[in-house]
């Protein structure tokens, strides 16, 4: 029997107060299945759904899931399976799953997923709970079946920062340069443990003083290197036997 979700109670973030903002330039564009009538317009609904999926700048050509663009474009899947598709797939799993714990996963998942960060630990708790019990399938499928993913976005449309209105996209995250990642790899390459043994260990180091000794250039002979010209001097030209022709 699977372990339901543990309660948590949301804080009041932006997206769930009603705002009066003036849509302008930072306002996030949203992308429907509904309103790609043309080849391009399709594909921009693709590279959106990648970025926000992938946070990639540029689609590599490894990242891209052929058959899902596939069935998407032939309307015989909806958004909703085409971004569960991705979360799902060995890219995201590469990127984001095998890179982090859980708790940073529960984090950028929701923020790409959900379109909002985590309200606080109690959730990144649950979440991670979910991960734990139903495996990261089990954890994207709850997410996207959620009731708060169909109100937030539906079936046809990218999923996107709700109400963005100051810095980046949080989304464009590049996750492996978080604060666990690096503290991982810095304690697997020098396995010091803590600042305590690195500052033990810089104690120990012996540092032997360099003497210099000091030269003196007054009483140093420069000699002579000059190389005088010995060849011998060319005989007259004649002008008229060189150059017959005036």
């Amino acid at each position: 029997m699977p372990i339901p979700l543990l309660e948590y109670k949301p804080s009041s973030q932006n997206q769930r107060v009603a705002g009066f903002e003036v849509p302008n330039e930072d306002t996030p564009r949203t992308y429907r299945l509904d309103n790609a009538t043309s080849d391009g317009e399709f594909q921009d609904l693709i590279w959106a759904g990648y970025r926000q999926v992938f946070s990639e700048h540029e689609t590599l050509q490894s990242y891209r899931q052929k058959t899902l663009e596939t069935q998407l474009k032939n309307r015989s899947i909806s958004v909703r399976d085409f971004i569960r598709g991705l979360a799902k797939s060995e890219v995201y799993r590469r990127l984001v799953f095998e890179t982090n714990s859980n708790y940073r996963v529960v984090e950028l998942t929701l923020k790409r997923l959900l379109g909002r960060a985590p309200y606080n630990n109690d959730e990144k708790l649950a979440w991670s709970i979910k991960i734990a019990t139903a495996g990261f399938d089990g954890f994207v499928d709850a997410l996207v079946d959620s009731e708060e993913y169909t109100t937030s976005f539906g079936e046809n449309i990218i999923p996107y920062q709700r109400r963005r209105y100051k810095d980046r996209p949080f989304n464009l995250v590049t996750p492996r340069y978080s604060d666990y990642w690096r503290d991982k790899q810095e304690e697997e390459r020098y396995k010091w443990g803590d600042v305590k043994n690195f500052l033990e260990l810089a104690r120990s180091i012996q540092v032997k003083p360099v003497n210099f000794v000091q030269v003196k250039t007054d009483n140093i002979s420069i000699p002579d290197t000059t190389r005088k010209d010995t060849s011998p001097v060319p005989a007259s030209i004649n002008s008229a036997a060189s150059f017959p022709f005036r």
